[in-house]
Order: structure tokens, then sequence, then C-alpha cells
């Protein structure tokens, strides 16, 4: 079942997002659910990809589990037939696309951390010498593996792109205690997930979380490691020097930069063939993260 929006719900509207929808259910908890919208360069497509909301659910649903040792998360269950409040009559909507989450003060922050050299890291990296005023050694070629993962953090923006901003911003921001905490789960985290992802074939180049507060303790929040917050490369082909196979957007981004567009709305039409390479991705990346086979 494809979903583009989610207007069947009857609740007030938290926020809703370029790809999920956030619902308020009663005072505490929140419905996060992932349509199978995408969006590329800030714009969201018209285009649905299918099957994608239930991957990056999945994919989620598993990593916030695999590292609850290090941090908690503010999820309550997946389980549609425990949502309250009426919402197990959208069984079919819902069914693996969505989860019941405690409701947090986020952390006005984008908690980045890159272990390798690319995307906005590798531009900064060629006009600095560093990324986010951390200085790294000379001679770095695009993809190259970083001496050690590194967390550089982002401002929320409303709108727009958000803005990388050095260690010494956030805390001035958020004060030195609580940016402290962000960055040893930041890189905790990372540290925890390459580890795994490296013994399934894959590499985690990058990838950013959003934290927040529940009950005075720390928890992470929103998605965790996937393709849409991630960098995913095919480790049998890694090769610094040049861009790698990758298992997130990056494919449909570069199809899109093969077109004539400015990257401003309206987005251009997506061809049946890029739809579906863009699904096979999804699908590989959850199967192979998770060991589990991909059912509809």
């Amino acid at each position: 079942m494809l979903i583009k929006d989610t207007n069947f719900i009857d609740l007030p509207v938290f926020i809703k997002g370029k790809v999920r929808d956030v619902y308020e259910v009663g005072k505490d908890m929140l419905l996060m659910v992932v349509t199978d919208r995408i969006s590329a360069f800030d714009v969201v497509f018209d285009d649905l990809i299918p099957d994608k909301g239930c991957v990056l659910n999945g994919i989620s649903e598993f990593w916030f589990d695999f590292c609850r040792d290090i941090i908690g998360n503010h999820v309550v269950t997946t389980d549609v037939s425990e949502y309250p409040m009426g919402l197990s009559r959208f069984k079919e909507e819902l069914k693996g696309r969505s989860m019941l989450v405690k409701r947090v003060k986020m952390v006005e922050a984008e908690c980045i951390v890159r272990g390798y050299l690319e995307g906005s890291g590798l531009k900064d990296y060629k006009a600095t010498g560093g990324i986010s005023g951390i200085k790294l050694p000379a001679g770095l070629r695009q993809a190259d593996r970083l001496p050690e993962p590194i967390f550089t953090p982002s401002t929320k923006a409303k709108e727009g792109h958000d803005i990388n901003v050095s260690y010494e911003y956030l805390v001035e921001q958020i004060g030195a205690d609580l940016a402290s905490q962000l960055k040893e789960k930041t890189i905790a985290l990372y540290k925890k997930a390459s580890e795994y992802a490296q013994s399934r074939g894959i590499i985690l180049a990058d990838t950013k979380f959003e934290f927040g507060i529940l009950d005075g303790r720390l928890v992470v929040a929103d998605e965790m490691f996937t393709p849409d917050s991630s960098r995913f490369w095919e480790l049998s082909d890694y090769e610094p020097g040049r861009a790698q196979k990758s298992f997130d957007k990056q494919y449909l981004r570069e199809y899109l930069e093969t077109l004539d567009w400015d990257k401003r709305p309206p987005a251009p039409k997506l061809p049946a063939e890029v739809i579906e390479k863009t699904r096979a991705k999804y699908i590989e990346a959850y199967e192979r993260i998770t060991g589990k086979k991909y059912t509809v």
C-alpha cells in the first residue's frame, strides 16, 4: 500500500515533515508515520517510492533496539494493535510504517558524525583543510577514512539546509554539559553501528541523529541509521578517490544532477526505472542491515 499523506488520521497534527507525519496522542505520546514520499535537495517529489516508509521504519526500529545499551530511545511500540485512541482501526495503513513514541523535549541541534570524507564535509575540507573547525591531515581524498570519527553538529533549520557549526558554537547555545553528552553518545553510537554494518558488508560513512530529554535523561529520537539520515557504501566496492556505490538517496541525487533542473520546486517527474532502482536500494539496505528478508 502506497501512502502519500495521512489525512485519514483524525488527531491533532504535531508536525508534518518531508517524509514523516507526526500526530499528538494525548499529552505524553506521539504517533510517527513514515510515508512513501521522497525528497532530494530539500524538495519533496510528487512521485512515491513503494515500500520506502516501511523500510525506513523497520531500519530505525532495528537500530533503536540494537543501540539501547548505549542510550535509551522514545519508542513505546510498533504494534498497531496496541495503539490507543482507536488507531488500531487503521492497521492496514499503519502496519510496518509507524511507531508510537513518548513525547520528548528535543535538543535544538543536528548531531552529525563523520567517519569518512564526503558530502559537505569534503567541500569544507577542500576549502579550509578541516571540517567544522576540526583540522584534518593534508592530502585526504574523497571517501578517505578519517583518522577518528568526528562530531560535526549543525543547526536545525526551519526551512532549507541546516548550517554546520563548530562544537564551541554548540556549547555556547546549549551548554557544555549537554554538548559533551551529545558528542559522546553520537560517536559511541556511530562506532557500534559502523562495526556491525561492516560485518554486513556495508561502510557507514556518516550519519546524523536527533536527541531529546525524557524524564531528565538524554534519549535518541526521530530516526536512526536509515538511508535517509546516513551514507551507506558497498564495502566490496570501496575505493577512495571517487564517489562510492551507495545504498542511500545518492542514486536519485546523481540522476537528478543529469537533468536541467534548478533544484527548486516543482520537482521533476521521476521515470519508472529510477523509482524502481531507488526502491531496490532501500530494500537491499534493510535486508543487509537487519538480516531479514523484506516482505510486503
